[in-house]
């Protein structure tokens, strides 16, 4: 039987026509997602295999759940995600791309960078539907790596099951948190220093092992760092001891106020991360930040980065505890004696250096004059509204959660539009509160916040030989990219840069002179963009 459904699987693609029934008739400006079980029930773990098929015409155009799956049809493997959301009748799922053998395949999914581990995330406490994306919008010019996010309407079991988001999982890839793979063969010198992903968060959902700090936090309780990337599967003894001593060096040097020379803090972290994090969670207000749902990375050569962020459903003012609901107060600085997680104590104990605060009160000012203006903040938030078109009507009509409590709300909206106007009502008075509020100076005397290396491309104007000169603390991939005057792409060269001072050739004899503009990428965002003149 498992032979014929394989047959008759290859033969129905091969026709082109869908084999996941549909039991609702209209069009969507977002992708249609139908993911079909055979009758199995997805579990907690681990994955099933099942049938998934997209629809998707591209951006802005309809999409008919009456087409055919012109975007993805195959097989994925499925199971049940989250922790505390598991107890919502709409559930979220994660997912891996696979072939007809079960086997992991990547694939870029919706015009995104190909991989094989997705998810598709459920707002369902959330009512407006946007929280986690507007975050994730808001945080890209920041210049770290941000999960990548679609809105899509999904289908299970030839059932509407309303708005989900499709993202990347966080995890260890050029495309999403860049740093290097850790063999386990690899325990000693430069090789053992990277690359780690760390995890502090409830040890339900993908928990796993890990260790304990040796300081209290506010409420009493130790912080559990998890070991993520590589898992508690995967990564040796030694490597589970460079990290652990790696973190309680950053966190001797918090506790007993080494905030310069050598020995502080800051030759243990990327500062820049650290602040970028601080703010984005306390933009929001998000009472999961700091203390759950947090990741810290560590390259090879390279010092601790706080991120990638993740969670914010119950951020701008979701949440009817931990003062959650208020546009006022530090989430950082949050009272939690009755909260068992707790924010680790490193985190408010950096506001007691005067340097640290000046840098983040100067980071601020920063972005409020461009990529945090109130009004750009506002029509982030109404593009996302306005993309979903009318899947917000079918997603209420399939859960119709409006005017009702849902753990934890704290305002009850009777429509979606009330939903929304109301985060963007707390958004504007926690802008006010912050301006008027975050500690620190911004002045001639704060040290200037630098980015971990420095690169230059040049000359300008150049003929036969471009060079592209870097400075770097940690070994990390850069991508330069030329485009001619019409906006073409002529070249794309990634460079893996060592850490130290390097520089790089380029034969440019085969191109034609003339005006290139030229981008410099890290992470997949634009660090760097200037012009360039070919004699």
């Amino acid at each position: 039987m498992a032979l014929k459904r394989i047959l008759v699987f290859i033969i129905v693609l091969l026709a082109g026509g869908p084999i996941l029934a549909q039991n609702q008739s209209f069009s969507s400006k977002l992708p249609l997602v139908f993911i079909d079980t055979n009758g199995r029930h997805i579990p907690d773990e681990p994955k099933i295999l099942v049938d998934m098929g997209i629809i998707w015409n591209g951006e802005g155009e309809d999409n008919y759940t009456s087409g055919d799956f012109n975007h993805y049809y195959g097989k994925v493997g499925i199971e049940i995600r989250g922790s505390s959301s598991q107890m919502f009748p709409k559930k979220s799922y994660g997912f891996e791309t696979r072939n007809q053998l079960g086997e992991d395949i990547d694939f870029p999914i919706l015009g995104l960078p190909e991989e094989e581990d997705w998810i598709l995330y459920a707002p369902y406490s959330d009512k407006s539907l946007i929280r986690n994306v507007l975050t994730f919008s808001l945080a890209k010019p920041l210049g770290h790596y941000t999960s990548r996010c679609r809105f899509v309407e999904l289908f299970l079991n030839n059932e509407y099951q309303g708005i989900y988001v499709l993202m990347e999982k966080i995890k260890r890839e050029d495309t999403r948190v860049d740093i290097a793979t850790l063999n386990p063969d690899e325990t000693e010198g430069e090789d053992l220093t990277g690359g780690y992903i760390v995890k502090i968060d409830k040890t339900t959902g993908s928990g796993g092992d890990g260790w304990y700090s040796k300081y209290k936090n506010a409420n009493g309780n130790a912080t559990f760092y998890q070991y993520e990337v590589p898992d508690d599967e995967e990564i040796v003894q030694a490597q589970k001891n460079y990290i652990q001593d790696y973190i309680n060096g950053f966190e001797d040097a918090v506790y007993y106020k080494k905030y310069e020379g050598e020995g502080s803090y800051r030759d243990y972290i990327n500062v820049n991360s650290f602040i970028d994090f601080i703010l984005i969670s306390e933009l929001t207000k998000n009472i999961d930040s700091y203390r759950l749902s947090t990741f810290l990375y560590k390259d090879k050569g390279g010092k601790l980065n706080a991120g990638p962020i993740w969670d914010f459903n119950l951020a701008y003012g979701n949440a009817d505890y931990l003062d959650g609901w208020n546009t006022y107060g530090f989430q950082i600085q949050a009272k939690m004696e009755d909260d068992h997680w707790g924010n680790p104590f490193w985190w408010p104990a950096l506001w007691g250096d005067r340097v640290f605060v000046n840098q983040m009160k100067c980071r601020w000012e920063e972005l409020r004059k461009d990529a945090w203006t109130n009004q750009r903040i506002f029509e982030v938030a109404d593009s996302l509204v306005q993309a979903m078109g009318s899947a917000d009507d079918r997603n209420f009509n399939r859960w119709p959660v409006l005017g009702q409590y849902v753990w934890p709300n704290y305002y009850v909206g009777t429509s979606h539009q009330d939903e929304v106007n109301w985060l963007k009502n707390w958004l504007e008075d926690r802008l006010w509160w912050l301006d008027a509020n975050l500690p620190g100076q911004c002045g001639e005397d704060v040290p200037e916040i630098v980015d971990e290396f420095a690169a230059s491309v040049y000359p300008s104007p150049f003929n036969a030989e471009l060079k592209l000169e870097v400075a770097s603390d940690v070994n990390i991939t850069l991508t330069l990219k030329l485009f001619n005057a019409n906006g073409s792409l002529v070249e794309s060269i990634p460079f893996s840069v060592v850490m130290g001072e390097q520089e790089f050739s380029m034969n440019t004899e085969h191109l034609p002179n003339g005006l290139y503009i030229y981008t410099l990428k890290k992470h997949n965002v634009v660090i760097q963009k200037g012009k360039l003149v070919k004699y």
